[in-house]
């Protein structure tokens, strides 16, 4: 083989690989070895957008060079002479001729084609059919490019009013930073319309939006317009254009990639451009915003479709000609087949577990969900006493079958060794978070090894917030790992709770305390940062949690008692050490907080719990929302006031007095290195820093400069005091909301308009909040003619808080978007922050 040529396998295909350290990109050094791992590792995300459509390559065969000296780039369309056989490829006919594309189809055809230097993959918006030949688009495009003197922040506004439009188009919009200059948005469509048609709804599009915005917006491609203004390029419609595909790397000095991103992340002012090493690890991470769009996401796919997708795994790691274990797809799949499918019609899910003598012994414990077994390895076996942790390793997926099976596996086949049935018998789920946390009920067999008596186990995964940076291979062992416990509150034999105390009379409470408060600021207002300790800014709700053995009363900054909105956080009875709790009440500080998928506090999830006070609206809500309290400050410790201890010493006595549990998270804080915590709460996206200096006492209800909030974006608590009606598909419903802000004598001022950021549960639950708050004239005066116009004016006394870019001249919010209520906010809190 020639020298420096090395000979890959890529899911079953032979590909040469060659010139690996070669430099692609001189700026940061990223290798053509590194360019084609990232498109392996990428693929996963990017071939579902991309899959049936042809593409187009551009190529730096001798990298992108640099700013002064720019490589140069080679476009092609035509499948090179030299392809392997098994890359797919269609044939597109043009006006000068035929020409036969690659369909980027499978994860070697990306990895191809980063051999040959094709860094960036560029597609139409339609796809070809099954038949091979052109279908009708199924996505609409929209490139916002920002002209001399416009940048990223503007493409992010105008892309929000794109997403009005489309929005009243009943059409949901995807945003990407396309790794250039500007943003790229996308919208689904269903097919039905031709590469002409929506290519002069776009063009529409983007003219109403240059009338709408003179100043900011030009639909007209002539350069000569579009100085300090955005083009709404609407012309990648036609059927003969094309677009960089998302999650395509860019031939730009540095390595960026048009990023598929949330809206919360538009809204961000220090939003950037992404390159690939930041894209990997979000993907990585389980992000990935655009998914709704890629071929084969259909939510609505059947029951034994999924089921399918979700054994790949299970069947590569097992020959059907070698192993007693049931193998779905083989032509005779036997009796256990037959009971899979009885298993799937039954009301109520199947578990198993399983003894495994396998090269060392373990318990697999298989819970029947989506039409599989999701299974665990227990290495010392299940449970059988409160208080116990196992560790349980999260395995691939099983088919139903598997539920029956006894055996040997030979020695020298995964999992070699004697399986049998340690107790197997129906599944009762009460909670599913996916990846996770499990709880359930299981109802065993008379003689099995649960000892013939329901019993409810949660599994919990033990990943984290935070932490450092890991490797792929560290993330997927740690995506593995849970915990697996007997819960305390246990079934009795008729299936109701029981629990090991008998119930005492709750010990009184004293008065809530009133959380102290901080002042905004900003990083030069920390002159000696010796003297201070920097916590990160929670994205949540503020509460004060005062705890005895037998009662726990949560209250908002306002006073309203949150206990029964949140009975999760009863966990912090058992947080908080026994001794302590049984010398008197304890009172913690902290914040109530909602995580994503990446472990983040959102304050949008964090909405759907607020306000609730029925159990049934509290359990309905917690199946797709739990929360965590974030405990910072320790208030009394076991009847002891430490209001008056310098802040660094309640700190310590916090994590002397307070450990972790399920509901219940202690933040760390740093001291003295104030940049560090400001670059750390950015890379974490959170919403900012808290100052707070070593020696500063609790001073309740006070706002102090002892205490300074760093923010890393603008918000704002406004007052809701009417609403305009929606068009289009917001059709009888709210269109928008108007605002006022109070100064600093308290009263109310005009504050403007926000249309954006609400899902449609948001405008149901606004539409219920205002219907009863009706009112003939505006609460202010200041309110222009323009946004009177059809305007319903309601009481003023709900507060709700918008994210913003700047304040104008005349008090008005620039580009606000609604973040959600503040039930735990009066209007004579607001105030307007400079």
């Amino acid at each position: 083989m020639a020298t420096g040529e090395q000979q890959v396998e890529v899911d079953g295909r032979t590909l040469k690989l060659s010139n690996l350290e070669k430099v692609f990109y001189p700026s940061t050094g990223t290798t053509k070895g590194e360019v084609i791992d990232y498109y392996r590792r990428i693929a996963g995300v990017m071939i579902p957008q991309a899959t049936r459509r042809p593409a187009t390559r551009k190529r730096w065969v001798d990298g992108v060079g640099t700013e002064k000296n720019p490589g140069k780039v080679f476009f092609r369309k035509d499948l090179e002479d030299h392809a392997p056989d098994w890359v797919p490829r269609a044939d597109l006919e043009h006006s000068d001729g035929v020409s036969t594309y690659p369909l980027v189809d499978e994860t070697a055809v990306l990895a191809w084609l980063a051999q040959l230097a094709a860094l960036e993959i560029h597609t139409p918006q339609w796809r070809f059919d099954e038949d091979l030949e052109p279908a009708n688009p199924d996505r609409l495009v929209l490139d916002l490019d920002p002209g001399k003197g416009a940048g990223l922040s503007d493409c992010a506004q105008v892309a929000q009013w794109c997403r009005e439009i489309l929005a009243d188009m009943d059409l949901e919009a995807y945003p990407l930073t396309s790794g250039s200059k500007g943003i790229h948005l996308y919208a689904p469509l269903d097919g039905t319309s031709t590469a002409e048609e929506v290519t002069e709804v776009a063009h529409e599009l983007a003219r109403a939006l240059a009338q709408d915005h003179a100043d900011d917006v030009v639909s007209d491609m002539k350069k000569s317009l579009r100085t300090g203004k955005v083009l709404v390029d609407w012309s990648q419609n036609n059927g003969h254009k094309t677009t960089v595909c998302p999650y395509s790397l860019r031939g730009r000095v540095r390595p960026t990639v048009a990023a598929p991103r949330t809206w919360e992340e538009l809204g961000d002012p220090h939003l950037a451009q992404l390159e690939f090493e930041e894209v990997l690890e979000r993907v990585e991470d389980g992000q990935d915003p655009i998914a709704p769009l890629g071929l084969g996401s259909d939510e609505d796919a059947p029951a034994a479709a999924k089921a399918r997708d979700r054994l790949e795994v299970y069947r590569s790691k097992r020959d059907p000609e070698r192993t007693p274990e049931p193998v779905p797809g083989t032509e005779d799949d036997g009796e256990a087949a037959q009971d899979a499918h009885e298993a799937l019609e039954a009301e109520e899910p199947m578990f198993v577990i399983q003894e495994h003598h396998a090269s060392s012994l373990h318990w697999d414990f298989r819970l029947e969900h989506d039409g599989v077994l999701v299974s665990w390895a227990v290495p010392k076996g299940p449970p059988l006493e409160v208080d116990v942790n196992r560790l349980a390793v999260q395995t691939e997926d099983h088919p139903l079958e598997y539920g029956t099976f006894e055996g040997s596996i030979p020695k020298d086949e995964y999992g070699g060794g004697d399986v049998t049935i340690w107790d197997t018998g129906t599944l009762e789920i009460e909670k599913w978070r996916e990846g996770e946390e499990v709880i359930a009920v299981f109802h065993g067999r008379e003689d099995g090894g649960l000892g013939g008596v329901p019993r409810r186990f949660a599994f919990l995964h033990t990943g984290g917030m935070g932490g450092a940076r890991k490797t792929a291979a560290a993330k997927e062992k740690a995506a593995s790992n849970w915990l697996l416990h007997l819960m305390k509150d246990q079934p009795g034999a008729d299936g109701t709770g029981t629990s090991d105390g008998t119930a005492a009379d709750p010990a009184p409470l004293g008065e809530p305390i009133t959380p102290m408060l901080a002042t905004l600021g900003s990083r030069q207002d920390i002159r000696d940062q010796d003297e201070w300790a920097f916590e990160m800014k929670w994205d949540g709700v503020r509460v004060i949690a005062a705890v005895t053995p037998n009662a726990l009363r949560l209250t908002s900054r306002n006073g309203k008692d949150m206990t029964a909105t949140f009975p999760e956080l009863d966990g912090l009875r058992e947080a908080v050490d026994p001794e302590v709790l049984a010398a008197g009440e304890t009172v913690l500080d902290g914040e109530i907080v909602a995580l994503d998928g990446k472990d983040r506090p959102s304050f949008s999830r964090l909405q759907q719990r607020l306000g609730l006070t029925q159990e049934r609206d509290v359990e309905r809500a917690r199946k797709d929302v739990e929360v965590q309290m974030m405990v910072f400050d320790l208030l009394v410790r076991g009847g002891e006031s430490l209001l008056r201890t310098p802040y660094r010493q309640r700190r310590d006595a916090l994590f002397e007095t307070v450990g972790t549990a399920e509901h219940v998270q202690l933040p760390h804080a740093d001291h003295g290195d104030v940049d560090h915590a400001i670059e750390l709460s950015h890379r974490l996206q959170l919403e900012g820093v808290m100052a707070k200096t070593e020696t500063g006492i609790y001073r309740p209800g006070k706002r102090a400069r002892t205490w300074i909030k760093i923010k890393n974006a603008r918000h704002q608590e406004v007052v809701v005091i009417g609403w305009r009606h929606g068009k289009g598909g917001r059709s009888g419903t709210i269109g928008s909301l108007l605002l006022a802000v109070p100064d600093a004598e308290g009263t109310l001022h005009y504050a403007g308009r926000v249309g954006t950021g609400f899902s449609d549960q948001d405008l149901e639950d606004i539409a219920t909040r205002l219907r009863s708050r009706s009112r003939k004239t505006p609460p202010v005066d200041d309110v222009p003619a323009a946004d009177r116009r059809d305007a319903e004016w309601v009481r003023a006394d709900l507060v709700g808080e918008v994210q913003h870019t700047e304040r104008t001249e005349d008090g008005r919010l620039r580009h606000p978007v609604w973040r959600g209520w503040r039930p735990d906010k009066d209007v004579e809190d607001v105030r307007a922050e400079e």
